[in-house]
């Protein structure tokens, strides 16, 4: 059997992402036929069904989720070879870097402060990238380290911990469990709370407490979806904290983000159950050199030399 094509595969992504032949055509900027065409040899080729289609639509079978997951980390490392190329022969040699806004850019931009002060760094790039974007850009070679927060995607990455800190529920300053000192995730159950735009079955369960399964009452018939409700959409920690002051949600955040936007229209509640919050700096699986290891090592200098501080304490 003839080796795979890259474009193969990209065609095959688009239909079991979209689950639908238009828009993985229009996806791909090609009509429809040609790219039906082109699965069906595909699935000649290989002699397996990638996918079942009838009536009611696309789905993927058995053999295409195995497809899926192979072809997604193909394509990852086909990208991350032609990137890392061209950046080898810039004329100075960078370190790229990236973090989400907020707390974990700040943190970053540190970290690169320490680690550019050592004798021969090469120059470092920081590049501010949104909500779930951090692990991807390793992954496909556009940034050599990243700071990830949880919940996180490590596929294919090698991390160290930096940060670990408790979350806390931020509700609108009338809301009624708002009068209580302490609060446990179940507390939350039927409340609204904010979706992340793009967010995952697994990131939904996790930002909305329902992540663990140890202590009493908890475990698989535990974490049904129906025990929160949907809120809005957000994209930010802004976002975000202006739905709850508005009274359309409550959320459970990390506790220094409370603690950076104290104000009169939130209060903050410590939950004494709720998984905490983990700030990683993580690289390709399997990566090392001395400019990468001088950098985790800064990173973790950095944020030991930190955590000496008192932790967040809000109320």
């Amino acid at each position: 059997m003839d080796d795979l094509e890259v474009r193969e595969l990209r065609y095959f992504v688009a239909v079991a992402e979209e689950l639908n032949f238009s828009r993985a055509a229009e996806r791909l900027g090609i009509s429809q036929p040609p790219l039906s065409r082109a699965i069906s040899q595909l699935e000649r080729r290989l002699g397996v069904q990638l996918f079942e289609r009838d009536t009611r639509g696309v789905a993927v079978t058995a053999a295409g989720q195995t497809m899926l997951t192979e072809a997604r980390t193909a394509l990852e490392v086909m990208s991350r070879v032609a990137r890392r190329t061209r950046r080898a022969g810039w004329a100075v040699p960078t370190l790229v870097t990236t973090a989400k806004p907020g707390i974990a850019s700040g943190l970053l931009g540190r970290i690169v402060e320490v680690y550019a002060a050592l004798p021969g760094s090469p120059r470092v790039e920081i590049v501010v990238s949104g909500y779930r974007q951090q692990a991807d850009m390793v992954r496909d070679g556009r940034a050599d380290a990243a700071l990830l927060s949880s919940p996180c995607d490590e596929r294919g990455l090698d991390s160290e911990p930096l940060t670990t800190e408790p979350r806390v529920a931020a509700l609108p300053a009338a809301h009624r469990l708002a009068r209580r000192s302490t609060l446990r995730c179940s507390d939350l159950h039927g409340e609204r709370m904010p979706r992340w735009s793009g967010a995952t079955p697994e990131e939904c369960v996790y930002w909305s407490g329902r992540d663990r399964t140890d202590g009493p009452g908890r475990g698989v018939g535990a974490h049904q979806p129906e025990v929160t409700v949907p809120g809005p959409v957000v994209n930010d920690p802004t976002e975000l904290l202006e739905v709850v002051s508005l009274g359309q949600a409550v959320a459970l955040i990390p506790a220094s983000l409370a603690e950076a936007n104290l104000r009169t229209d939130i209060a903050y509640r410590p939950v004494d159950d709720a998984s905490p919050y983990t700030v990683a700096v993580a690289w390709t699986r399997g990566a090392r050199s001395p400019v990468l290891n001088s950098f985790v090592r800064s990173a973790i200098d950095v944020t030991t030399s930190e955590q000496g501080t008192a932790a967040p304490h809000v109320s």
